[in-house]
């Protein structure tokens, strides 16, 4: 009979592994099929705070390492290295778009990370809507199945540049990137 009991690896050994296995670029988390090891105290907030066992992570480049070792897995939000997989708590999206530019015809929008995306076919733009309230969330994909909230300012930026265009078979409000339309609203609800 196996009693080997399984360790929910700590911040600090997840931040070791992911040293180790960084070089250059982002971490190939897409190849890692470690064994998941539980779940642990950490957590991101929907302004992009990150938590650990209830207290924000203050370390800047401990939380761009983290980032770069996050992974959905369906609906499960994962930090994984080539030996372990942990599971952690997504308040909403893992990451905040703080700010985007024009470049050529593309809106390049970045991340409280650091990272950075044209919105395009690969980094489409979404926009949901609260059923109650109507509020909408906008959100643009970073990588894989990772997504950035688009934080307030940024999105009243985005509505600016706003136009009408066709989407299917109707009319609707939207932005413009790289060649992609994004619907935000109907048409007929601006009025």
């Amino acid at each position: 009979m196996n009693t080997q009991k399984i360790v929910t690896p700590s911040a600090e050994s997840l931040a070791s592994s992911a040293r180790a296995a960084q070089k250059g670029g982002l971490p190939p988390v897409h190849l890692w099929n470690p064994p998941h090891c539980g779940h642990i105290d950490m957590r991101i907030a929907r302004d992009g705070t990150w938590y650990y066992m209830g207290t924000p992570i203050g370390r800047f480049e401990l939380v761009k390492l983290f980032s770069t070792i996050l992974r959905r897995d369906g609906d499960d939000y994962v930090l994984v290295t080539p030996v372990e997989k942990v599971g952690i708590t997504v308040d909403d999206a893992p990451f905040v778009a703080v700010d985007f530019n024009p470049v050529g015809d593309g809106l390049e929008f970045e991340t409280n990370v650091g990272d950075r995306m044209i919105a395009g076919p690969d980094h489409p733009i979404r926009v949901t809507r609260d059923p109650e309230t109507g509020e909408p969330s906008p959100y643009v994909r970073v990588r894989a199945n990772l997504e950035a909230l688009i934080d307030r300012k940024s999105f009243y930026r985005l509505v600016e540049l706003g136009e009408e265009d066709a989407h299917e078979g109707a009319r609707w409000f939207g932005v413009r990137s790289a060649g992609v339309f994004f619907p935000i609203i109907p048409a007929a609800e601006l009025a």
